[in-house]
């Protein structure tokens, strides 16, 4: 089992920056693969970013390539989403995801987080 807990949503003005965090808990060497989705009202779940341990590597949507960055802290066991240059397209509740190998397809990740919401107002 893994656990993860997101934080740091919250209401920004267009052109803002926010940092969301993602603590994992439990056999999180199981799943070496982290990413970030987001799920907007009327908008199927889209992939954000993703991270792999212990390489390193990064992955990230076409949407949010040279905004976002995805990164991670090995001792604390969390990942991170820095967002900046942010748009009110970017509205969504975004998640935090584990999975056993590098993928953007979201059914290939199989633990969730509970989920942060992210506002960007125009």
């Amino acid at each position: 089992q893994v656990q993860l807990v997101e934080s740091g949503g919250g209401l920004v003005q267009a052109g803002g920056s926010l940092r969301l965090s993602c603590a994992a808990s439990g056999r999180t060497f199981s799943r070496p693969v982290m990413g970030w989705f987001r799920h907007a009202p009327g908008k199927e779940r889209e992939f954000v970013a993703a991270t792999t341990w212990p390489g390193g590597n990064t992955y990230y949507a076409d949407s949010v390539k040279g905004r976002f960055t995805i990164s991670r802290d090995n001792a604390k066991n969390t990942i991170y989403l820095q967002m900046s240059s942010l748009k009110p397209e970017d509205t969504a509740v975004y998640y935090c995801a584990a999975a056993a190998s590098v993928t953007t397809f979201s059914w290939s990740y199989d633990y969730w987080g509970q989920g942060t919401q992210v506002t960007v107002s125009a």
